[in-house]
């Protein structure tokens, strides 16, 4: 007898190959049977009267460390089809850490991926120090998605240097002695390295992720273990000083792959994608496996003026950064020096950065003086023209007037669409970057996969469903070397996402206060999706996203192909 029976589905494999119209059996968690018709009895059976079956989505770029260890569920990624979670990209993990670090580690972790203080302080359960410890915990206690890590540069970082890691190059010593917590992390079960030197990724008030003061002889040591124990991929967020070809060599010199994230496209310098996805496909020319991470989703954000993201890779913000409660931020905000100093170094580094004084597309979601709920539905352009202002005075004006609580939304980048489905039409990029988990209060793209299906097939026809469920499950699956998922055939763990193709896609951002200390978040409900399975126990129970929220089937993985 079989577990699960689903029949009557229009069934992808994964593979890229035409859909099969069938039934598809579980047992003991994996696939036992795809036919067009499967009979016997089965503990538990689903009609899905023609809805499309398709392996569960893997999510390959998540910042979930923190979350995973007072939520083993992931929410709302498992809602959202998402059955395999990459966590520890960008260098940014909770392991290793010492005791004595862990409040440097949340301090840092709260700027940079706009995560509540009190929530990471309150929630983090610190029953580890090294690595391999976070991957027995995570085990011990339960996932609910199959869990696969990076060892995260800048955590090794302070774990041998302390708060000198944002401070200094390492010495040679300090270099040997993180090569072999990256060595041991490695042998424990990590999927591969993870860095970062993007001008955004700041610590608080504004100190420099650790990893970005590593020089190229570090850099070279620890991709270089990768190399040594001959497995594991390099992931990187690449930096305006980051050239494409130092990460080449790196690639080179280790023989490993390399994820280099993100392209995506910025209006104000349109071309900078274009050279850089370029860039990558020589490279694999001359046989170098360099990857981009790409998003068919527009990087939106949600924010107040008492931590504006977006502005945070200008020099010129760093004060703001470092301000100390909401009276220094005032007055910084006030002060003309200040306001001029951003404005012309806004001028000056227009389409490097995330945000390149597009005011026409930053908006006034909430106002919070009933007075000001006329600037609603508007955007700081228009508001600024009204007043006859600069649009940063414009900004900054409302921002003191409504003492910082003024909620602001702001397209950043890929907002073309016929841009955006240029560069994830192309096989050789990966759809990705959900940053699910991180920048909670920004935005939740952890349903990008829900979005391809809806928005980009069904709504604009790019490609074909099959392409699609191609590019969300066997494409990652092969990038970070992932056995027995990411397809449909039997044998493979009955990761599954059930959906209708005629609603599937992701709602509108809510905002809910359900971590710990109350803080608040962004989350997206599903549209479309009527079950998913993890090593097949349903998790998802309804079209309505219910969850079996006692159930915890998902794996951490510590095994990967080459």
């Amino acid at each position: 007898m079989h577990d699960l029976l689903i029949r009557n589905a229009r069934i992808y494999d994964g593979t890229g190959a035409a859909p099969l119209q069938g039934d598809l059996a579980v047992s003991d968690g994996r696939i036992a049977a795809i036919a067009a018709r499967i009979d016997g009895p089965a503990r538990e059976t689903v009609d899905a009267q023609g809805l499309s079956l398709m392996p569960g989505i893997i999510d390959g770029h998540t910042h979930l460390d923190a979350q995973l260890t007072w939520d083993p569920f992931a929410n709302p990624s498992p809602a959202l089809g998402v059955t395999t979670v990459v966590i520890g990209n960008c260098g940014f993990t909770i392991a290793p850490c010492r005791p004595e670090d862990r409040d440097l580690t949340v301090r840092n972790l709260t700027h940079v991926e706009g995560m509540s203080l009190d929530a990471l302080r309150e929630g983090v359960q610190w029953n580890f120090t090294s690595f391999p410890e976070y991957l027995a915990f995570l085990e011990q206690r339960g996932v609910g998605p199959n869990v696969a890590s990076f060892i995260g540069h800048s955590s090794v970082r302070t774990y041998v240097m302390g708060i000198e890691a944002s401070q200094r190059h390492a010495t040679p010593d300090e270099v040997q002695r993180m090569a072999a917590i990256v060595e041991d992390a490695m042998q424990a079960g990590a999927v591969g390295f993870s860095s970062t030197t993007a001008d955004q990724h700041n610590g608080e008030h504004g100190i420099p992720m650790p990893s970005r003061l590593a020089d190229t002889p570090e850099l070279e040591a620890l991709t270089g273990v990768l190399g040594k124990v001959g497995k594991g991929l390099f992931m990187t967020t690449r930096g305006n000083g980051t050239p494409i070809s130092s990460i080449e060599d790196l690639a080179r010199r280790n023989g490993r792959p390399a994820l280099i994230s993100g392209f995506l496209h910025n209006p104000a310098n349109p071309e900078k994608h274009v050279r850089g996805l370029a860039e990558l496909a020589a490279a694999r020319g001359r046989g170098v496996q360099l990857v981009g991470a790409v998003t068919c989703c527009p990087l939106t954000m949600d924010f107040t003026m008492r931590s504006a993201y977006m502005l945070e890779a200008f020099p010129t913000w760093k004060p703001a950064m470092q301000a100390h409660g909401d009276e220094e931020l005032r007055k910084l905000y006030a002060d003309a020096a200040f306001r001029a100093a951003v404005k012309q170094e806004l001028e000056a580094l227009r389409g490097t950065r995330l945000f390149n004084s597009e005011w026409d597309k930053i908006n006034v979601v909430e106002a919070a003086k009933p007075g000001n709920a006329g600037l609603e539905g508007r955007t700081i352009a228009d508001i600024a023209a009204e007043r006859g202002t600069h649009p940063l005075d414009c900004l900054l004006d409302l921002a003191l007037e409504e003492n910082f609580d003024t909620l602001l939304s702001a397209v950043l980048l890929n907002s073309d669409p016929e841009v955006v489905g240029e560069i994830i039409k192309d096989p050789e990029n990966y759809i990705t970057l959900s940053d699910a988990g991180a920048h909670i209060t920004f935005f939740c793209d952890a349903g990008f996969g829900l979005h391809l299906l809806g928005y980009w097939v069904r709504e604009r026809g790019l490609m074909q469903v099959e392409e699609a469920v191609e590019r969300l499950t066997q494409q990652p699956a092969k990038l970070f070397g992932i056995t027995g998922r990411g397809t449909l055939r039997v044998g493979n763990a009955a990761d599954l996402l059930l959906f209708d193709p005629q609603t599937v896609g992701r709602g509108k951002n809510q905002r809910v206060h359900d971590f710990p200390a109350g803080a608040a978040r962004l989350v997206t409900p599903a549209l479309g999706v009527h079950g998913v399975w993890i090593n097949g126990e349903r998790v998802v129970l309804d079209a309505q996203g219910t969850l079996a929220s006692d159930r915890k089937p998902g794996r951490v993985l510590r095994e990967f192909h080459q």
